[in-house]
């Protein structure tokens, strides 16, 4: 009859042991490519966020060129009409034709640059909002690199200390992270504390 040898007890805990370590070494592994997502998203909303603000600061510098000449043509057309009013008996009518058309261009290069403001404004506008909705999901990202910076040290300690308590408390702060990171990219659900 042929001989079976028994396992070693010893031989089957280290067994256990390696499984242990395997899996979470591999879930570690999810957990930093989440964490390199989050960064990516955190870095993302920052460029974002800062290059609308500096399109929407050289919009609103355009605005206030646009509101200076506005002024200037509506502060030229002001003066040469009470001029015309003032002189209207000592002008001839070809004088006070050439006035009145004067007027009326300044007039009209008032209200080109009243038009272009409106438009200047709006695009500024846009651009302020788009700085807003980067700016809203950036710390969420933040939340999300250190919550899962927090899972990998947790994850690497359950490994040296055998234990899956420890490695638990990893893919709380793992999943934490991960709805933090989803919630960057997506918007779903505004967190007050973090506004």
């Amino acid at each position: 009859m042929a001989e079976t040898e028994l396992p070693n007890p010893r031989e089957i805990e280290e067994l256990k042991e390696k499984k242990f370590n395997t899996i979470v070494a591999m879930i570690t592994a999810v957990y930093a490519v989440i964490l390199a997502l989050s960064s990516l998203g955190g870095n993302h909303a920052m460029k974002e966020m800062l290059l609308s603000q500096q399109q929407a600061s050289d919009q609103w510098a355009f605005y206030q060129a646009k509101s200076i000449r506005e002024h200037l043509y509506k502060s030229q057309k002001t003066i040469l009409e009470n001029e015309i009013t003032l002189l209207s008996g000592s002008l001839g009518a070809e004088a006070t034709a050439k006035a009145r058309a004067a007027v009326k261009e300044l007039g009209d290069q008032e209200a080109k640059y009243g038009k272009d403001k409106k438009e200047i404004m709006h695009k500024a506008r846009e651009l302020e909002n788009d700085r807003d909705k980067s700016k809203a999901k950036d710390p969420y990202f933040e939340y999300a690199e250190v919550l899962l910076q927090l899972a990998i040290i947790l994850a690497s300690v359950s490994i040296l200390a055998d234990s899956f308590a420890v490695f638990s408390f990893s893919l709380l702060f793992a999943l934490a992270g991960t709805f933090m990171c989803a919630n960057g990219y997506l918007q779903f659900l505004a967190i007050p504390f973090i506004q």
